[in-house]
């Protein structure tokens, strides 16, 4: 599996729980009359927003990812992989997690209150590293494979050769078509 399809996966997954995670806490804490807990709630994911906006900056996007992309292996094939394999065993944990805090709702729902504004940052701070790594892959003419392991561990990469791109970067014009030589008029004889 792509590195790059990884990250945009665990993005749009962790949007996905911050969202089923703060209806879940909203609808239990109105159900409840807990007009505190949704105060709460408000304060806690703009604070958690504005702290994910910071934090997932270009620059520290780029930190972040630097160390898996520097330890990443060179190998010339790729290891026998199934993308759907290794995406679930990379991020089951993030599902768990979504179904014991969106289930304790009932009893506590300031847990998928905490559990969804915890989501919204860490999407947000998330939000640049496939484009990080993007750049880096366009720029060597590489692509970075994740290597099949468990969630618990850090996450290993195999770089491959990838295609060099033979056009120009984005935001540039094609240059111009060459110039025909002109022909000169026939003069009668």
């Amino acid at each position: 599996m792509l590195y790059t399809d990884l990250l945009r996966l665990t993005v749009l997954l962790v949007g996905a729980m911050a969202t089923a995670l703060g209806a879940v806490g909203v609808v239990a804490a109105n159900q409840d009359g807990d007009t505190l807990t949704l105060i709460v709630a408000g304060g806690w994911w703009t604070i958690a927003a504005a702290a994910g906006l910071y934090l997932g900056t270009p620059q520290r996007a780029a930190e972040g990812i630097s160390r898996a992309l520097a330890g990443a292996r060179v190998a010339t094939t790729l290891p026998p992989q199934s993308p759907g394999r290794v995406a679930f065993a990379r991020l089951w944990p993030l599902g768990l997690l979504a179904l014991v805090a969106g289930g304790v709702a009932w009893l506590w729902p300031q847990v998928p209150v905490i559990g969804a504004g915890y989501a919204i940052l860490v999407a947000l701070q998330w939000r640049n590293r496939e484009a990080a790594v993007t750049g880096v892959e366009d720029r060597d003419g590489v692509r970075f494979y994740v290597v099949p392991s468990s969630a618990f561990e850090p996450v290993r990469l195999v770089r491959t050769p990838g295609l060099s791109r033979d056009r120009m970067p984005p935001g540039h014009p094609p240059p111009p078509p060459p110039a025909e030589p002109a022909e000169e008029p026939l003069r009668p004889a």
